[in-house]
């Protein structure tokens, strides 16, 4: 998937600006970065376009992941993004479920697995058939 595509779909999932979706789009992306170990991080950039790729910083200085939950995941996403905590988890799912659109469904899977039970109502919206022809 294209770079423009990407922000549009996002920005249509979270009816937000092009503007306002890269930011939302950004903030999730890095992370998510701090989220998934190093190996994980570098399978996903490989899949991504130039410009996300390096929102995701593919070098990682270590393999290991930060490991927080779904709320703290909330609150950096909400903070990098300058939005509250309901704008964020919005603009999480959207992510996500574009992320399911623009990588296989194995990497997807690789990166959802990941995650701790309490990311289900993020990424779970993602897993649904009808999120792929939003």
């Amino acid at each position: 998937m294209q770079y423009g595509a990407f922000v549009d779909r996002v920005a249509r999932r979270t009816g937000t600006s092009e503007e306002r979706a890269t930011e939302l789009t950004r903030a999730t992306l890095e992370t998510l970065a701090e989220r998934l170990t190093g190996g994980e991080v570098l399978d996903l950039a490989a899949q991504l376009p130039k410009p996300l790729q390096r929102v995701l910083n593919p070098h990682p200085r270590t393999e290991a992941a930060d490991r927080f939950g779904a709320a703290e995941f909330v609150a950096r996403v909400a903070q990098r993004a300058a939005v509250d905590e309901n704008a964020a988890r919005d603009a999480i799912r959207a992510v996500f479920c574009t992320l399911h659109e623009a990588i296989t469904s194995g990497e997807f899977q690789d990166v959802a697995v990941q995650m701790p039970r309490d990311f289900r109502d993020m990424v779970e919206p993602a897993l649904a058939p009808a999120s792929r022809r939003t």
